[in-house]
This record gives structure tokens, C-alpha cells and sequence, in this order.
């Protein structure tokens, strides 16, 4: 029985070309910071955090993706293994919201003023 090596250098210079653009953007966005996103707001956030969120759990996903194999997995392992993690995420990011919506207020509504 013969094994035959198949390269994936290709699919690793792919994989990371697009990790470094989209990190690229990230760091990009940070430095800038449009005024169009970072002065808008939607569901008690500015929309330049929301880009930030949205791209970081694009990059985890994909590293998951390509370097852990799950690309070649039938499709009930993949939900099996990256369902938990997105609620998890969404959970985690929802109680992060709402305690710092709380801290802000109880900042905002004292009798010291913070500043910011």
C-alpha cells in the first residue's frame, strides 16, 4: 500500500494571505477610526466594535476551519463542535454588554464623576 504526499502549501499561503488581510482591516479600522462607524450606534454599541466582533469570530472560525480540518468533517461534526462555541460567544458577549451598560450608568448616575 502506497501513500501519497499531497502538499498544501498552497491552501496554508491562501488560508493566510486572507487572515492577514482581514487582520490588516482590523488594525486599519483601529487606527483610523472612521467617524461614519465609531460615532454610530446600534444595540448599545458603536458599529466600529461590532466590525471588530464580527471579524474576530470570522478569523476563529476559519482557523477552525482550515487548520483543524473541520472543512473535510461531515456536516453534524462541524455543527456539533462550532454551535456550543457561537452560543457561548453570543452569551458571553450579551452578559459583557450588560454589565457594562450597568458600570457606565452607575458611573454616570454618582455623585463622583468619572471621566472617561
Amino acid at each position: 500500500m502506497s501513500h501519497e504526499h499531497v502538499s498544501n502549501t498552497k491552501r496554508i499561503w491562501q488560508v493566510f494571505i486572507l487572515l492577514s488581510i482581514v487582520t490588516t482591516v482590523e488594525v486599519a479600522l483601529g487606527i483610523f477610526k472612521p467617524d461614519s462607524l465609531y460615532l454610530n450606534h446600534f444595540l448599545g454599541m458603536n458599529l466600529l466594535n461590532w466590525i471588530f466582533y464580527i471579524l474576530t469570530i470570522f478569523k476563529a472560525y476559519y482557523i477552525v476551519w482550515a487548520f483543524m480540518h473541520m472543512e473535510g468533517e461531515k456536516s453534524s461534526l462541524r455543527w456539533a463542535v462550532v454551535a456550543p462555541v457561537i452560543f457561548l460567544v453570543l452569551y458571553l458577549l450579551f452578559i459583557l454588554l450588560v454589565e457594562a451598560d450597568y458600570i457606565f450608568e452607575v458611573f454616570k448616575n454618582a455623585t463622583i464623576k468619572w471621566n472617561f
